[in-house]
């Protein structure tokens, strides 16, 4: 099977209603990668494009994954559409969509807005280091190069905070509505004299395959199929697995070889990261694993944690949390309840800097370390060695209450 171009996960974030999926929808319209014919009419005319296609997959119509990705000459890209905030973390976090690139939209009229600057401390937290800077509704603003320069100055002085350096991050006026500036430079900003937004994208660096890494393939679901028998899919995060090679589940505690491996229903012989994959392992029953285990090589096994120091961001808790507090943790494909055991100190979120050593409780805006027991036997990797699996969302009465990243685990194993 031909590997295609190199890949790129982008996410497009901002604070509400500044034209986040209208520019998604154009940029899609603009690569090929949506009909006219998809587009509704008038006011919102792209922007219920991922809607959508979204409503279309929930109403359990398959549509092809290709309407969220489009190609450019250089790469493949995937867009992570960062509708509310709820939705980012969770979708930023678990799994497939953690993105590589993020581009802030902020609208010229408006300027920074407080979830402007919740987007861009989040993504830096999720690890997200390569951004452009969509300055958007530059025709609302009659494409006023002043308030271009204006925005570019409030916009560099928060992205400094969480260590973007300005000077490396492409600032584009554009209108999502009109196109200006998308794929070709728009006759409305003759001042303007950058890169135009897909020659922006295709200056960003794709990943690196974390190849060297440990192997990691969250299990996303387990079949058996006849004639081959249990098949486990899942992603490959980390590593590289091997036909005829020893794997472990874990928490799950079985191993076995890997007698096959398919991807877009061909064989292969390697899967590296970012291949979603079948696998069959000799031995391995489909009662014997479920989702949210994770597969590694049997000499170097994925860490089962007893407890877990972890930086955590509290996004929007509508109280307090303190010790003994027990939401449900999202962890690559896992779901396990965890358990608060201690706050060990707060954080200021701009610095990083220690604020209060053992603080009585946690609220929204705070950034802390603390100490985590999961109820049931977990994977979880320290982000410094394995940040893939080092990253998730907290989540609590229907809402991601908080995102965080795993400093240090004592493993049960």
């Amino acid at each position: 099977m031909v590997k295609e171009k190199e890949h790129i996960n982008l996410a497009f974030v901002g604070h509400v209603d500044h034209g986040k999926s209208t520019l998604v929808g154009h940029v899609l319209l603009k690569a090929g990668a949506i009909a006219e014919q998809q587009l509704d009419e008038g006011e919102s005319r792209f922007r219920n494009v991922m809607d959508t296609l979204k409503a279309e997959r929930d109403g359990g119509i398959t549509i092809d994954l290709a309407h969220q990705k489009f190609s450019t000459k250089k790469y493949d890209y995937t867009v992570v559409d960062c509708p509310g905030h709820r939705d980012f973390v969770k979708n930023m976090i678990t799994g497939a969509s953690q993105a590589d690139a993020a581009v802030l939209v902020v609208a010229a009229d408006d300027g920074v807005m407080p979830q402007t600057k919740e987007h861009v401390f989040l993504s830096r937290t999720l690890g997200i280091g390569q951004l452009i800077v969509a300055i958007n509704k530059m025709d609302l603003v009659d494409y006023s190069e002043e308030k271009y320069n204006e925005l570019i100055e409030q916009v560099s002085a928060l992205i400094k905070t969480v260590g973007f350096n300005p000077d490396e991050v492409a600032f584009i006026p554009v209108s999502a509505f009109e196109g200006d500036n998308l794929k070709e430079k728009s006759e409305n900003t003759p001042w303007y004299k950058g890169d135009a937004l897909f020659e922006a994208f295709d200056k960003l660096s794709a990943p690196e395959k974390p190849v060297d890494l440990p192997l990691r393939v969250p299990v996303q679901d387990v079949y058996s199929i006849t004639g081959v028998g249990t098949v486990t899919v899942g992603r490959v995060e980390t590593g590289v697995m091997k036909n005829g090679e020893k794997v472990v589940f874990e928490p799950a505690g079985v191993s076995g070889e890997v007698r096959s491996i398919q991807m877009h229903h061909e064989d292969m012989a390697v899967a590296e990261p970012g291949d979603n994959i079948g696998f069959n392992v000799r031995g391995v029953g489909k009662n014997d694993v479920r989702r949210g285990d994770v597969v590694g090589h049997v000499g170097d096994a994925p860490t089962v944690a007893k407890e877990f120091e972890a930086q955590i961001v509290v996004l929007q808790h509508p109280g307090v949390i303190t010790v003994g507090y027990t939401p449900v943790f999202h962890c690559h494909t896992s779901q396990v309840a965890c358990t608060f055991t201690e706050l060990v100190k707060t954080l200021n979120p701009s610095t990083g800097q220690v604020e209060k050593e053992n603080p009585d409780f946690l609220k929204t805006g705070n950034a802390a370390i603390v100490k985590i027991r999961p109820t049931k036997p977990m994977c979880i990797e320290k982000a410094k060695r394995i940040p893939q699996m080092g990253r998730f969302a907290i989540r609590d009465m229907g809402e991601t209450v908080a995102a965080g990243l795993c400093l240090d685990v004592t493993p049960a194993k």
